[in-house]
């Protein structure tokens, strides 16, 4: 069940501060802690409490992996912004009273939410809510991606899903940083979008001469590191054209083991939620996993970070913007309509929750 809840503002303590949270976007993560494996064609809403509720099914094959969350109430909304309405006794917290900040502290679709004033960002004078509201989610994991692609020793990259908020962000980070990146979009609209933007390489997979394009691309720039936030199959495949291109090198040995330079996967996402399919042609020396954002802040040293964040916090309306649908209220959210949107996301297709929208 997914429904609006009214609770008392918590008392803060000396590091706290209260954010009156003004935006926040839906991220695909958050779409998983709201709706887990439920079944919105059977979907139903009731009057609650503070607002509709909606019920959805669950398929009984699904249960097992959902048994710990299934009694538990989650509040959700990983990340958003607003602006601090009241503050503890620490000057850490005293000294961001209305300031417009950014959170990545989870609870942040209402609209108020206690956070500890070290786990807020703060924005630049002039900066709205809803320009800072995707502060974290993208832009560090973007970042996040380019630092670990460096950190092991790649040169240039490929992504999919390019035209999406979080690759358009990363486009825009590897051409401020000199970092080659071959873009894989599905549409003309999408290319064109792209190089419109100053992207150098683009392959359309709708199109008829897409592997060979890409197989160019690859070669040209040397990727040998795939992002990749779809799944299935799409992965494997550029594996596939790693090899190829690699084998064009000049003075490449041949082997019946393929090459032995080393081609890496990450896969970032589920927007293709079949298995994830790995073709036998990649050659001698592969690796396939998963990126976690919330891992990568875990195991990444604070300074590191840091530097990270101060680069958000200054690009936020360049290298980091991004871009919605449409807004939304709270109570919008539950609707089944605008959930089937969200469950099934789609370049350009990303909703904002405003908390104090209708009210």
């Amino acid at each position: 069940m997914l429904s609006l809840v009214r609770e008392a503002l918590p008392a803060l303590k000396p590091e706290d501060v209260l954010i009156r949270v003004e935006a926040a976007p839906i991220n695909p993560s958050d779409i998983g802690s709201m709706l887990g494996a439920a079944d919105l064609s059977l979907a139903w809403t009731a009057d609650g409490a503070a607002g509709p509720e909606l019920v959805a099914p669950v398929p009984a094959a699904s249960l097992p992996a959902m048994r710990s969350s299934r009694a538990a109430f989650m509040s959700v909304g990983l990340e958003g912004a607003g602006t601090v309405v009241a503050a503890g006794s620490s000057h850490a917290a005293q000294s961001l009273m209305g300031k417009t900040v950014a959170a990545m502290a989870g609870g942040m679709y209402a609209r108020y939410r206690c956070v500890a004033a070290a786990e807020c960002l703060v924005l630049p004078e002039g900066t709205s809510a809803v320009e800072a509201a995707s502060c974290f989610v993208n832009p560090l994991a973007a970042l996040g991606m380019v630092e670990t692609a460096r950190r092991e020793g790649h040169t240039a990259i490929v992504q999919t899903a390019a035209a999406s908020n979080l690759g358009q962000i990363l486009l825009r980070i590897c051409l401020a940083d000199g970092v080659p990146l071959v873009n894989v979009v599905r549409s003309q609209q999408q290319e064109e979008l792209l190089r419109a933007q100053g992207a150098r390489y683009v392959c359309n997979s709708s199109s008829g001469d897409f592997r060979d394009r890409l197989v160019d691309a690859i070669a040209a720039t040397g990727a040998t590191i795939v992002l990749d936030p779809i799944g299935g199959g799409s992965g494997g495949q550029i594996l596939s054209c790693m090899e190829v291109a690699i084998s064009r090198r000049p003075g490449q040995a041949a082997s019946r083991y393929g090459s032995e330079v080393l081609k890496q996967l990450y896969v970032y996402g589920a927007l293709d939620p079949r298995p994830i399919e790995i073709p036998r042609d990649i050659g001698a020396a592969w690796a396939a996993g998963g990126w976690l954002l919330l891992r990568y802040l875990k195991v990444t040293q604070p300074q590191i970070l840091d530097r990270l964040k101060a680069r958000v916090a200054a690009e936020v309306k360049t290298t980091f913007a991004s871009h919605y649908a449409r807004g939304i209220s709270l109570k919008e959210v539950i609707s089944p309509e605008v959930l089937k949107v969200c469950a099934h996301p789609a370049t350009g297709m990303k909703f904002l929750i405003e908390p104090w929208k209708n009210c």
